[in-house]
């Protein structure tokens, strides 16, 4: 009876710590964050085939991603706790470079990104 009752309670334990870490993974997805806008030229038209430029600035690892017919892009499952800088370039213009703070509590972030300056040289 005692090695019976010992089984069930390692068995409950075990699922309670599987039941846990699954809420625990579910609680860090419900965290990460999303990046989202359109890519627009300087009279604010949509741009299809714009590259959106995502940099982590922990790692300064470079994510990119063209835009879509309508301008649109996304980056998702950005992790909260990092600041990233994120700009577009299309043809020989580019935009402005915006920095996503990890202070910014929003999971999802809205850019718009208007590509209006020449691309310096370097």
């Amino acid at each position: 009876m005692k090695h019976r009752n010992a089984t069930l309670l390692a068995v409950l334990l075990a699922a309670g710590l599987v039941l846990g870490a699954g809420a625990q993974d579910k609680r860090r997805e419900a965290q990460l964050r999303t990046v989202r806008g359109t890519v627009l030229d300087k009279e604010e038209n949509p741009i299809a085939g714009g590259v959106v430029f995502l940099k982590n600035l922990r790692t300064q690892n470079v994510r990119s991603q063209y835009s879509d017919d309508e301008g649109k892009y996304r980056f998702s499952g950005l992790d909260p706790n990092v600041d990233y800088e994120v700009h577009a370039e299309h043809r020989e213009q580019t935009s402005q470079r915006r920095t996503v703070s990890n202070l910014d509590g929003r999971r999802e972030i809205i850019l718009h990104l208007k590509v209006d300056k020449k691309k310096d040289a370097g």
